[in-house]
């Protein structure tokens, strides 16, 4: 490859960064066409070039709230198959209201198919939200809630996740860098690959990636820090004790086992989570839990 070839590639990943995805792809036809048409380069790199950025076009595109929903409901039955539903129409009716309360006071309080709240029939210790408002919360979880702060700070935490999008940041994340690698593979092999056809499938690999990254992997600590920001937030807008993070993350932490497959693996630890919570400054201050809502939530989660 001749070193003009290879500056217009460079010169191509630049603009891709720093444009929009439809109008990159209309600059980038039309270059290549005056490239090919002036002999800078072949009409078969004129049409790799093209794949290319239909390719990257496609890996950055936001995905709709629609797409988002169905993702979503792929994951949830994902989730389902390594988790069963806990078959208590009282629990799981009580965790639907206390959610949906939860959500209206969150920054992103309507979705498209709207949030959904289910009781897993577990005795890990663990929590799912899913792209698209599915929330799971493990029977063993909750016995770790004395109070009900306790457990709207597990449902906020997340409600955190799904409003911040980290599910989804994640997929996009790792599909414009594959994206963007192969381009710079494609400069180095004069942009002739079959691996670039693969990149235009939709969605491929998203549904099992978001179940890896929840299930087996977790968030990284810089988005359970700030789901927890985020669920101190809606706690405090809808009159829940803030500090009940940190005293049901206080239970937590001697419940779990070290070296579990649960919460232990994909989250950090509670001790790192309360220091984080202290440490950025907010106020967890409330006042005493109302006998009516101690009454609800002893009724609802008797979950022996």
């Amino acid at each position: 490859m001749n070193k003009l070839t290879w500056r217009a590639g460079i010169i191509f990943l630049i603009l891709l960064l720093l444009i929009s995805c439809a109008t990159v792809e209309t600059m980038t036809n039309v270059a290549t066409e005056v490239a090919v048409q002036s002999g800078t380069i072949s009409r078969s790199q004129g049409d790799s070039i093209s794949k290319s950025t239909r390719a990257v076009s496609k890996s950055l595109e936001d995905f709709t709230p629609e797409q988002e929903y169905y993702i979503g409901r792929s994951v949830g039955a994902t989730v389902l198959v390594k988790y069963q539903g806990l078959a208590n129409t009282k629990a799981n009716s009580y965790l639907n209201v206390l959610g949906q309360t939860l959500a209206q006071a969150s920054d992103m309080p309507e979705l498209f198919g709207g949030y959904h709240f289910l009781v897993l029939d577990s005795d890990d210790i663990n929590a799912f939200a899913t792209p698209g408002g599915h929330v799971f919360i493990t029977r063993g979880l909750i016995r770790c809630c004395r109070t009900e702060d306790a457990l709207a700070a597990v449902v906020a935490h997340e409600i955190g996740h799904i409003q911040l999008r980290h599910g989804m940041r994640a997929i996009e994340k790792a599909r414009t860098t594959e994206a963007l690698t192969i381009l710079a593979q494609e400069g180095a092999k004069s942009f002739g690959s079959q691996q670039v056809a693969q990149l235009t499938q939709s969605f491929g690999g998203v549904i099992s990636d978001i179940t890896n990254t929840m299930i087996k992997n977790g968030y990284s600590r810089t988005y359970e820090y700030q789901a927890d920001a985020a669920a101190v937030v809606i706690l405090r807008r809808t009159g829940y004790n803030p500090g009940a993070l940190t005293e049901m993350l206080g239970v937590m932490d001697k419940q779990l086992k070290p070296g579990g497959t649960d919460f232990a693996k994909t989250h950090p630890s509670p001790q790192n989570r309360i220091a984080e919570l202290k440490k950025s400054g907010m106020s967890f201050t409330g006042g005493e839990t109302p006998a009516v809502r101690t009454k609800r939530f002893t009724n609802a989660v008797d979950l022996r």
